[in-house]
């Protein structure tokens, strides 16, 4: 295991990627909570708007202005037209209109024709409040793999096609605050599976190729616990011996063979994910911190959940 980052929690922002359904958002909402459990004013943000981040701390659907969901942790739910308006009011001095109306069709019509103008008001938004100095941390439920880099590099792809004026002006600060190591950060979530550890090998090696925005950690999800050590496996496997697990039923008064049953496929399906972890730390550069986040049993994801998770991250952590 690298080194615990301890100062992870320390920055101002952090996107949480990783391939769809390894647990991206569990981590994201952890990570938020842990912060403001801290003492840290922590605001979380869902970037996809069928996200389901609400669920994660048992509150209703979320708005695009924060809505406080634990003590000192605010949650909010992107919205581009929202980001618009807020946009045109702080920046342009443009007074705030009920309906954008002409305005917001023009804006599609840009947006469609130029890639990353809608990317462009998502990372603004989010960077202003770091720029503003409105929370401590600003945890970001980001889009997947295949997508996040595209919305992190476009106030660059921006700033390469406009030389001049307010808009520049604009993606200079967003890129000052994306690119300084001490203030942002990219969390990977990935999972001890082939397809997600390759994604997130893949997404390591963009972030340092066509972005200059730190890989912060990268976070493996659904970590099957060891059942045995040395010692205690060459018990097991007397046990499941068929004369000996005939003894033990009868001393018990019961059939023990599902339970060993069981406990020899936990152990089968965490050696066979072994491999997994092992080529995901091989795959990654040697200073990027590894932490584990162990697989959670339940039926649904809720705050009690979350909680759990957070526990599990402040230990990883160093807290």
């Amino acid at each position: 295991m690298s080194a615990a980052p301890a100062e992870l929690l320390e920055r101002k922002l952090l996107f949480v990627t990783g391939k769809g359904g390894v647990g991206k958002t569990t981590v994201a909402s952890s990570l938020a909570l842990l912060s403001a459990q801290r003492g840290k004013r922590t605001l979380v943000c869902e970037v996809d708007a069928k996200g389901n981040l609400s669920d994660f701390f048992g509150v209703g659907p979320l708005e695009f202005d924060p809505g406080e969901v634990s003590d000192g942790l605010y949650a909010m739910s992107m919205n581009t037209e929202e980001s618009l308006k807020e946009y045109l009011r702080i920046q342009l001095k443009v007074p705030l209109l009920a309906r954008i109306g002409v305005l917001a069709r023009t804006f599609d019509f840009v947006a469609n024709a130029a890639p990353g103008v809608k990317e462009i008001l998502t990372v603004g938004k989010l960077a202003y409040e770091v720029k503003e100095e409105h929370y401590d941390l600003v945890v970001v439920d980001s889009s997947a793999t295949g997508h996040i880099v595209g919305q992190l590099s476009a106030p660059v792809a921006i700033n390469e096609l406009v030389h001049v004026g307010i808009v520049r002006q604009q993606t200079d600060w967003m890129i000052e605050i994306l690119e300084d190591p001490q203030l942002t950060g990219v969390v990977i979530v990935a999972a001890p599976e082939e397809m997600p550890v390759t994604e997130t090998i893949e997404l390591a090696g963009r972030l340092g190729t066509e972005t200059n925005i730190d890989l912060g950690a990268v976070i493996i999800n659904r970590v099957l616990p060891e059942l045995f050590h040395r010692g205690e496996e060459e018990v097991f496997q007397r046990l499941r011996q068929p004369d000996v697990a005939e003894a033990l039923s009868g001393k018990l008064g019961g059939s023990v063979g599902p339970v060993l049953d069981a406990a020899e496929l936990a152990v089968t399906l965490r050696r066979g994910r072994a491999g997994h972890l092992a080529k995901l730390r091989d795959g990654l550069p040697p200073q990027i911190p590894v932490l584990y986040v162990p697989y959670l049993f339940t039926r649904s994801h809720t705050i009690r959940a979350t909680r759990r998770i957070a526990e599990h991250l402040a230990e990883e952590l160093g807290y």
